[in-house]
């Protein structure tokens, strides 16, 4: 890649003002269709009579965003500040077990605070409640993303967001940064899982339908706000690398990666964050650079073009990566578009330098005016007061995501009357991840990589191994970790599950260097499976994982193989599909799931958009299907280095 001289950046930085310059912008802008703002004359009326007795430091004080780690309800009242926010493994005085009731009491301290600053503003906590509530010890946690989108059921999206607002506001909380709307373009992002799918109409479909579930009852204390994040094009980075560089024409940054955007709006979306990456127009190979403090994007396309009336707020520390910034002085993303600033620890430092930079004309006062009319247009436009119990029973919903995991598992090879299996089975269940429910809820599951936790970090969940002696019976359900202490021809059948470890963005990413092969990051799942295959026993094999891997060689070694994503608490949801039902009980439809991603034929097959994947997208098989299985799929040496 050729490195920019001196010259070069100043030619380009003469151009950022010629008429191509500025028909370049035109051409991204005009990408996107047209919308109308819809205003409420009333709620205007109040937002203007509240921002008329802000002075300028409370309004630098609704815009900085702090951690609660890194905040007292003290400091919110003297600092004035408007929105708050809890990362991935933090909780109410770092106590990981911390119930509902003292998330709900922690969150009563902050809101009184801010009302003595602010009288009737209210203050808004965030939290990345992605697949349910899932920083809370004891919550319901779904299937992420990618396993719903294998539902293809929208109807069923929706109920999960409004299972997931309820849990949010027992707790005091009134913000989800959710849903995800990046449709992939290179699995090896590590952020995979928490994409609906590769088909834009299905992230738009699903996305539509998450920000409904989500904002239903958002003025009575029921719903909570929604989030389309990360704006925009967070899955179409080059080579899948987090944070990186998406290339894209305008047009397909609008039409692919756009979508998702367009339905989250129809939905009444009250706030988008902006992605970490940055994009580059592949039509021109024009750089724009950071969406952090991209103009065009931020304030052209979302706030005009698209007459998005909401708030715009950063990522974590997202303004730091903007080229003249730092994580605590940043005027360049603020005059670009943004409103609220995620700032989780050096929130004084920003709201000094913000103070400042206003002061001296560096933000204009419109530019911040702006911001805090935005903010406090969302804050109007629900009920801070929950209307929810904080209880733990408001935090669970099992039945519906039992139905979720049911519905999200896709058959992708299968023995013909293999599946369901009879009540009377005799199973073997080999893997560890079988009595894992870290391995089964992923990141984002009680810490941010989903790691450092126990089965007993998640009271109100089951994992398959409980699942199926629940199920079977105890005495018919042996389990053997590494497949090395029993003969699985003293069994009716062996249940495998292998998968990935948890993990959360960036930690996530398939490196370069890498390719899809699941055995070459796990070779003890290989090992497992060589362990039990062909030796007198059926094996059917489950995979956790967060996106689509190349599983030949473990295929081949299954007579049934089953991609269940990463579903979360409810094991049950498993054995549904797995275990025949007993007498009385519901019969399900078998499997309905199907990919919402291709699954690659190939270790370097990391392109949604590959021609010839194992299956394509909308794969998989119910298990009913009469034919016999082929022939074995093919085994290729892994390359030294997959074509970059």
């Amino acid at each position: 890649m050729t490195r920019s001289t001196p010259l070069l950046a100043a030619t380009l930085l003469l151009c950022a003002g010629t008429p191509a310059a500025l028909a370049d912008t035109d051409a991204v802008v005009h990408a996107w269709p047209v919308r109308q703002p819809q205003r409420d004359a009333a709620l205007e009326a109040r937002v203007e009579a509240a921002l008329k007795t802000l002075t300028t430091r409370q309004k630098v004080g609704q815009i900085t965003q702090p951690e609660i780690r890194a905040i007292t309800p003290d400091e919110v009242r003297e600092y004035a500040i408007g929105t708050i926010l809890n990362g991935g493994g933090a909780w109410p005085n770092l106590d990981k077990a911390a119930t509902p009731a003292q998330w709900r009491a922690l969150s009563e301290k902050y809101q009184a605070a801010a009302q003595q600053a602010t009288p009737g503003i209210p203050l808004l906590w965030g939290t990345d409640a992605v697949h349910g509530h899932n920083n809370v010890r004891g919550a319901t946690l779904f299937p992420h993303n990618i396993g719903l989108g294998a539902t293809r059921n929208a109807a069923l999206v929706r109920d999960i967001g409004r299972a997931t607002a309820r849990a949010v506001r027992a707790t005091g909380l009134h913000w989800a940064f959710a849903p995800t709307l990046a449709v992939v373009q290179d699995v090896r992002w590590g952020r995979t899982y928490e994409s609906f799918g590769a088909d834009p109409a299905l992230v738009r479909q699903l996305g539509q339908a998450a920000v409904e579930g989500l904002q239903d009852g958002l003025k009575d204390g029921r719903g909570v706000l929604a989030t389309a994040k990360h704006y925009i094009a967070d899955g179409g980075t080059r080579r899948g690398i987090d944070q990186g560089v998406a290339h894209a024409s305008a047009t397909d940054l609008a039409r692919v990666h756009g979508a998702g955007y367009l339905g989250a709006l129809d939905a009444g979306v009250l706030t988008v964050m902006a992605s970490f990456s940055s994009w580059t127009d592949s039509a021109g190979y024009v750089q724009h650079g950071k969406m952090h403090g991209n103009k065009t994007l931020l304030t052209g396309v979302l706030k005009e073009r698209l007459a998005f009336d909401g708030l715009i707020v950063s990522d974590w520390d997202g303004v730091g990566q903007v080229p003249g910034c730092t994580d605590e002085d940043c005027p360049a993303s603020i005059n670009a578009g943004m409103d609220i600033i995620m700032v989780p620890f050096k929130w004084k430092a920003f709201h000094a330098n913000t103070l400042r930079a206003v002061e001296q004309g560096r933000i204009p006062m419109a530019r911040l005016d702006d911001a805090v009319r935005r903010i406090l247009r969302v804050k109007f436009s629900m009920s801070v007061p929950a209307a929810v119990p904080a209880t733990l029973e408001a935090v669970q919903a099992p039945e519906l995501a039992r139905r979720a995991v049911r519905e999200s598992l896709v058959l992708l090879k299968h023995r013909p009357g293999l599946l369901p299996l009879p009540r009377t089975a005799r199973v073997l269940v080999v893997g560890a991840a079988a009595d894992s429910l870290a391995r089964q809820a992923g990141g984002w599951s009680v810490t941010w990589q989903g790691r450092d936790t126990t089965n007993a970090d998640f009271p109100q969940g089951t994992t398959l191994l409980a699942a199926l002696r629940q199920r079977l019976g105890a005495g018919q359900v042996t389990f053997d970790a590494d497949g090395t202490q029993h003969d699985p021809a003293r069994f009716d059948a062996v249940v495998a599950v292998i998968g990935e470890p948890p993990y959360a963005e960036g930690e996530g990413d398939v490196r370069v260097t890498e390719n899809l092969r699941h055995s070459r990051r796990q070779p003890a799942d290989l090992a497992l499976l060589q362990q039990v295959s062909g030796r007198g026993a059926p094996v059917v094999t489950l995979l956790f994982s967060g996106r689509p891997l190349y599983v030949n060689d473990l295929a081949n070694r299954s007579d049934a193989f089953i991609a269940a994503w990463l579903p979360g608490t409810e094991g049950t949801g498993l054995a549904d599909l797995l275990v025949a039902p007993a007498a009385g009980e519901p019969a399900w439809p078998g499997f309905t799931g199907r990919l919402s991603f291709p699954w690659p034929a190939g270790p370097c097959q990391f392109s949604t958009r590959e021609a010839r994947p194992w299956w394509p997208i909308g794969g998989g098989l119910s298990g009913k299907e009469a034919k016999a299985e082929g022939k074995p799929l093919p085994e290729p040496a892994d390359p030294p280095i997959c074509p970059l």
